[in-house]
């Protein structure tokens, strides 16, 4: 039979309401096998997780998922608009609600420009604009992110690393967010949870950025002495 392979192991996190958090470790550290499980798609074999004091029994659309490729959760064959159309019409809004709140939401990603353009018109960051919009139009409490920017040059991911803190900001969803990226998880998060590498990866510490937004060259010298901090976790596990 298939040997069985420990992805995960002492796991132990509380997050709060309105709170933006970001699961920080080096790839194959399972970082999404933790973001599955949150979002309900597998299940852990040992322990549980529990939503607003509730075992999850699995996926819900009080959490919904925002992948690196952003196709994977669009209808490409529906236009910005319908998109939007879809997620309410899944959230069982009346559909005479729809106009006014596919606005909203466009107006909220500012994509009101391209209501009507289909998602492979789009270029990357403006598709996963309308990925966030769409999954905003569910009305989820927690927005699970897993490496939504990774596939974006430099430029427009620094773009919409500030686009995601205005709209958090503006709605005050819970936010998780995967990255291996140190700089991005102290750019979003309140808190950094640093995972070891895998396999039976851990959280080995959950970090609080006790920094002002925006962040930036004002702050350099704080942020280095976050980043020095991360990375001494993190050389840890080298050294093992």
């Amino acid at each position: 039979g298939r040997s069985r392979y420990l992805a995960l192991s002492s796991c132990s996190i509380d997050i709060f309401p309105g709170e933006f958090v970001c699961l920080l470790g080096p790839s194959g550290c399972g970082k999404s096998t933790l973001l599955n499980m949150l979002a309900g798609f597998e299940k852990p074999t040992q322990g549980s997780i529990e939503f607003q004091g509730v075992p999850l029994e699995g996926p819900s659309p009080e959490r919904v998922v925002c992948f690196q490729d952003a196709m994977q959760a669009l209808l490409p064959w529906a236009t910005v608009a319908g998109n939007l159309n879809f997620a309410l019409k899944m959230r069982g809004v009346p559909r005479d609600k729809w106009p006014e709140m596919v606005d909203r939401y466009l107006s909220l990603v500012d994509l009101c420009s391209y209501a009507e353009r289909h998602p492979p018109e789009l270029s990357g960051g403006m598709r996963q604009r309308l990925q966030i919009g769409r999954a905003l139009a569910v009305d989820p409490k927690v927005l699970l992110m897993d490496e939504p920017f990774g596939a974006l040059d430099a430029i427009t991911r620094s773009q919409m690393q500030a686009e995601l803190l205005r709209v958090w900001e503006r709605t005050g969803k819970t936010v998780v967010f995967v990255t291996h990226d140190i700089g991005e998880a102290l750019t979003l998060a309140d808190r950094v949870a640093v995972m070891s590498k895998g396999p039976a990866s851990r959280i080995k510490a959950v970090i609080d950025v006790e920094l002002s937004r925006p962040r930036g060259r004002k702050q350099e010298g704080l942020l280095a002495a976050y980043v020095e901090q991360i990375e001494s976790l993190m050389h840890v596990d080298e050294l093992l």
